[in-house]
């Protein structure tokens, strides 16, 4: 016999599934394309990023990603600087709507799957110490 509960936790589940689904392809017409929302995505998670490290997260053409980050570069979103061969890219703390935009970023982000955000989020740049535990 199946209670009414059970009915409902599987709708909820429905549900939240549903919406987590069109808050991604929401935001991703209101960025204009995919890349464009990983790139932003990606430093909102991890506050920066570079080309080659958003490009192979992804699994997307690192080329698309470079002109991404062009793109939001040239129109004040992102700021970037050199460090040695690389060009790490972070939020323009000067872009007049970047607190808008990073709520927007956080809301999407509260909708992606719990494994993508933990994959987001963990920023590991070197390798663990030799015995240290997890």
């Amino acid at each position: 016999m199946i209670n009414r509960s059970d009915i409902m936790t599987e709708n909820i589940r429905h549900m939240t599934a549903y919406f987590r689904q069109k808050e991604q392809i929401m935001i991703e017409a209101i960025l204009g394309s995919k890349n464009a929302e990983r790139v932003l995505v990606y430093i909102f998670a991890r506050n920066e990023g570079y080309a080659r490290e958003i490009a192979s997260f992804y699994n997307a053409d690192l080329k698309s990603i470079q002109m991404q980050l062009d793109k939001f570069e040239k129109s004040g979103v992102l700021a970037s600087r050199t460090v040695g061969r690389t060009r790490p890219y972070v939020f323009n703390p000067r872009y007049p709507f970047l607190n808008e935009l990073k709520a927007l970023l956080g809301k999407a982000f509260s909708f992606y799957p719990d494994q993508e955000q933990e994959a987001l989020v963990m920023n590991r740049r070197r390798p663990r110490a030799r015995g240290k535990v997890l």
